[in-house]
């Protein structure tokens, strides 16, 4: 992988890095001043499900850092763009199930990583 394509996979590595942590560690404390139209009386509600989805993005950004790691170049492109895949379905699910700016958050920033591992 290119240098660009490398910086946009740690990059979205890192934001789902973040997610892990707020949806963790910090659902209740940090959670209601980034997800503002969500009711406050439900954070504590949904302590155990935010963690468990925050696990899952724990997953992905364990992946997209690991196709860093892989000396191999066709191994690591391929396992970035798996990993990269992933959040691009998690993105068009998350905009089309919960809020559109899901997608742009989380989706498009993984989509130009694939971009950028396919053209450059």
């Amino acid at each position: 992988m290119h240098i660009v394509a490398k910086i946009l996979v740690a990059v979205v590595a890192l934001q789902h890095l973040f997610f892990l942590w707020l949806e963790m560690f910090a659902w209740t404390t940090r959670g209601p001043k980034v997800f503002v139209g969500f009711p406050k009386d439900l954070f504590g509600k949904t302590k155990q499900l935010a963690a468990n989805q925050g696990l899952y993005n724990g997953f992905l950004a364990a992946g997209l850092v690991w196709s860093l790691l892989i000396n191999d170049p066709t191994w690591s492109q391929n396992v970035a763009l798996f990993f990269a895949g992933c959040v691009i379905v998690a993105g068009l699910y998350g905009g089309y199930s919960v809020d559109k700016k899901i997608f742009f958050v989380q989706g498009i920033p993984a989509l130009l990583a694939v971009i950028s591992i396919l053209t450059l």
